[in-house]
């Protein structure tokens, strides 16, 4: 008899699990008859005796390890037949449930990202690809990656992100990453003709999309942005202009760096988005006081609809429905304006005013 608390935690199990322990049970209650078995009727050492029921039961196929009498052959046919039928089971369910936990943990992920809104779709998990994911998930942005490449989909599924396998120019790939629903969608694929593609697919399956394409020259910005892109960017000429400016303006850019970047100060520079149902629209600088009643700056507004860049803003400048602005504050309270952002009550705020 097993004990109480084992046994419950075998009955806690699935019933397919269930059979794969009393299947390993009974094998090593099995192996344990056949030692006992040539022990007694053959007479042979214990070890001796233990052998032979493993290449038994595994197959192995090596020779007997001594001469086996009438009363051995007999036995050793019956622990053959009972032995390696279940042996078949166990490595067959075991097969069976590897796959199917697969198939249901695939399910799983396909659920999830149907479900997401808001997200970030990310194609290609290269070099770039990999640093950008992390740091939007640092930022606490959702974010699906698709992959052509199994190992990078694998990679990218153990370091605990969403990702589709499968081509990111096809649009069954795109809405299997639930597109349709996501707030961007960032191309980093190798060329630049994949990068058009995925972006004209993009935009005709959700025209609202922010779309970021990776490009390899200026010439190739235009063609992206041409096609639908909302920005281009080539990682070489940000890079080459990042090194200018840090030997040119080192101080500037150390300022710039850690406010862009997340967690390394606690002021941050984020875009708020001004909806029709927003405590901000309709009101001035001015009126709201910002530095007083938000400890924040806004450094820009962008005016809808052509988000025309009002730079920099005076205390009577009006913020409209479907303007963006550029607010300088803490993370805390950047939270807070978001809300405001988009619903016309102070609740979101720790300390109204």
């Amino acid at each position: 008899m097993l004990p109480p608390h084992v046994t419950q935690w075998v009955k806690e199990k699935p019933s397919e699990q269930r059979e794969m322990i009393a299947a390993m049970v009974f094998l090593g209650v099995w192996m344990c008859v056949g030692t006992a078995g040539y022990r007694i009727l053959e007479h042979w050492p214990l070890l001796d005796a233990f052998y032979m029921s493993f290449i038994t039961l595994t197959t192995i196929g090596f020779s007997e390890i001594h001469a086996l009498s009438a009363e051995g052959r007999i036995f050793t046919v019956v622990f053959a037949f009972v032995g390696i039928g279940v042996v078949a089971f166990t490595a067959a369910r075991g097969a069976q449930l590897l796959v199917a936990g697969a198939i249901i943990r695939q399910r799983q992920r396909a659920r999830k990202i149907r479900l997401m809104r808001n997200h970030y779709v990310i194609c290609g998990f290269g070099r770039i690809g990999q640093d950008v994911t992390a740091a939007l998930v640092r930022a606490g942005k959702p974010v699906v990656v698709v992959d052509l490449s199994k190992q990078r989909n694998h990679s990218a599924i153990d370091q605990g992100y969403l990702a589709v396998l499968g081509d990111a120019t096809q649009e069954s790939t795109l809405r299997s990453a639930g597109v349709e629903h996501a707030c961007g969608l960032i191309t980093l694929l190798p060329e630049d003709s994949l990068n058009v593609y995925v972006t004209l697919v993009g935009r005709e399956i959700n025209p609202e999309l922010f779309i970021l394409a990776r490009a390899y020259d200026l010439a190739s910005r235009k063609r992206l942005v041409r096609a639908g892109a909302t920005q281009a960017v080539a990682p070489a000429h940000v890079g080459a202009s990042r090194i200018v400016q840090v030997i040119l303006k080192p101080f500037v850019d150390q300022f710039i760096s850690n406010v862009l970047t997340v967690g390394d100060l606690e002021l941050t520079i984020e875009q708020i988005r001004v909806t029709d149902d927003s405590y901000l629209a309709g009101k001035t600088l001015g009126e709201l006081q910002f530095r007083d009643n938000f400890k924040a700056v806004v450094t820009c507004i962008l005016k809808a609809p052509a988000m025309t860049m009002l730079f920099p803003p005076g205390p009577d400048d009006r913020i409209e429905a479907g303007d963006m602005l550029l607010v300088l504050a803490s993370n805390e309270m950047l939270g807070q304006l978001s809300h405001l952002g988009e619903h016309a009550d102070l609740s979101a705020l720790t300390e109204p005013h």
